[in-house]
């Protein structure tokens, strides 16, 4: 996007130069920039809106996404922005984007003065009389930072398990495991944030109990919490590998930033390394153990990884990319034993190892859910606003199973992005708005140098389509059940990730 002579973004200077209005048809965005910033132009209707060009979560070049008519989706991890405020619209992105002042001379667009952001505000903020959050992950963090943005004024609570505050979690696995990600990225908000908000968080604190009819919440350390409104984001557990040393203490699991911390510091004094399960988390930590120089080995029982879900040609793909990077798949297999420098597979095969990392799965954590009465089946039962069964409670993130509109079926889904977005939209819901989340699951995953973007809900698939070529690393996979699209992976295809996204949600 950059002019590598001159450094600065791509396109005219839009405060100087200005843009020809006949470049920007309806519904056409153009980039450009203003003071070495890059700005992107955005037309809808008559109207045309000066917008700052960077996704404000990852950077993301907003040029290369697509404009719905409504909002600018970023072509790298979907987020959404709404181009007359530059509001952040949907996660994962939390900060909006600058706007500025547009005129228009002589059939050319300038960019003037950039604008104080001001965020909308709902005719009716009192809302209920507090507001409890049991959960400090994505949900948690987003629902509270979304209550606050919608005007909401009173008490706020957000009581995590975890000892350190809200954090990007995505990255427990990626990159900053890898090296490549410092501690002071990690943490969603800074300290001062929370104060300046007022929301109250209780760190390395657990909800014990929840009383529907008095309205209140008991934490462990013996205080009450009365709540106007209840938001249970408890999240999941990873499941433990039941067999002989998996106690041992070189064994991990990866979840936290803790878990991250300590697996950094075992592979201090490591060489080898065995990692169990061949999910998307396994295989993120494969590479991040790889990129830091372990010999590394993968273990699980499919025949190719991740097949269910990406199909087997993306899966055998993955599995070579790994490869080349040098970690030895042992597929078909499963762990019999581990010991202290060794693990042996079911069919007597020993490798040698000094750290050893599990990810074959996790369990929704509902065990506070049943004891206050929800309505649970594989997952706390919500409707369309993320309601449970008990007035005044609301599940979002890896707990909550909605009614999936694109596919037409109650889901569970554990995804980072989802469950930012059902926080977002269960705070919109206490606050009295009546929109139901209605978002297409999305997710990406990291190996190496090859980022996977994945739209929809696949389980089921009978079929497989694939466009371009995976093997180049540029290409569309479509997963399908009697013909129609259930989700679409891609590889560096980020435009049409985004044009699959629309068309389930319109769908």
């Amino acid at each position: 996007m950059s002019d590598a002579d001159s450094g600065t973004p791509a396109g005219p200077d839009l405060r100087a130069d200005g843009a020809l209005l006949r470049d920007l048809p309806d519904g056409g965005i153009l980039a450009g920039h203003v003071d070495a910033e890059p700005v992107l132009l955005v037309r809808k209707g008559e109207a045309v809106h000066a917008m700052g060009g960077a996704c404000t979560h990852y950077h993301g070049p907003l040029s290369e996404g697509v404009f719905d008519g409504e909002l600018v989706r970023c072509p790298w991890h979907h987020a959404c922005f709404r181009p007359e405020t530059g509001e952040a619209a949907h996660a994962p992105a939390l900060d909006p984007v600058p706007t500025y002042d547009v005129e228009i001379r002589d059939d050319r667009v300038y960019v003037a003065a950039e604008r104080a952001y001001e965020e909308g505000r709902p005719s009716l903020i009192e809302g209920p009389a507090s507001v409890v959050i049991v959960g400090g992950g994505a949900a948690g963090l987003a629902a509270a930072d979304m209550l606050r943005r919608k005007g909401y004024e009173r008490d706020i609570t957000l009581v995590s398990s975890d000892d350190a505050a809200p954090y990007d979690r995505p990255n427990v696995s990626k990159d900053y495991l890898a090296g490549n990600a410092p501690e002071d990225w990690m943490p969603l908000r800074p300290p001062r944030w929370y104060e300046e908000k007022r929301i109250e968080l209780l760190l390395g604190r657990r909800v014990l109990d929840v009383d529907p009819m008095a309205r209140s919440v008991r934490l462990d350390d013996g205080r009450d919490l009365p709540y106007g409104a209840l938001l249970l984001a408890t999240g999941a557990t990873p499941i433990e590998l039941d067999v002989p040393g998996s106690d041992e203490e070189h064994v991990h699991y990866v979840r936290s930033l803790a878990d991250s911390r300590a697996i950094i510091v075992n592979m201090e004094d490591a060489e080898r390394a065995v990692v169990v399960g061949a999910s998307f988390i396994g295989l993120e930590v494969a590479a991040s153990l790889s990129t830091r120089g372990l010999e590394v080995h993968v273990v699980a029982p499919e025949a190719v990884p991740m097949e269910r879900i990406l199909g087997p040609e993306l899966g055998a793909f993955v599995r070579s990319l790994h490869e080349e990077h040098g970690v030895r798949f042992h597929l078909g297999r499963t762990v019999g034993r581990i010991e202290h420098d060794e693990v042996t597979l079911d069919d007597g095969t020993g490798i040698e190892a000094d750290l050893v990392v599990i990810g074959i799965g996790v369990r929704p954590n509902l065990e506070l859910a049943e004891k206050a009465g929800l309505d649970i089946d594989r997952g706390v039962l919500v409707d369309e606003h993320l309601r449970t069964s008990v007035d005044g409670i609301w599940a979002a993130g890896d707990i909550a199973r909605w009614p999936d509109r694109s596919s037409g079926k109650r889901i569970r889904v554990e995804h980072w992005v989802v469950a930012q977005r059902q926080g977002q939209a269960a705070a919109r819901t206490i606050l009295g708005r009546d929109e139901p989340f209605d978002s297409v699951p999305f997710f990406w995953s990291q190996h190496y140098d090859v980022p996977i973007n994945y739209v929809g809900h696949g389980a089921g698939w009978d079929s497989v389509d694939v466009s371009g070529s995976v093997e180049d690393r540029d290409c569309v996979v479509t997963l399908r059940r009697g013909g129609e699209a259930l989700a679409v992976a891609s590889i560096y295809r980020d435009e049409d990730s985004l044009r699959a996204e629309l068309a389930l949600e319109q769908r």
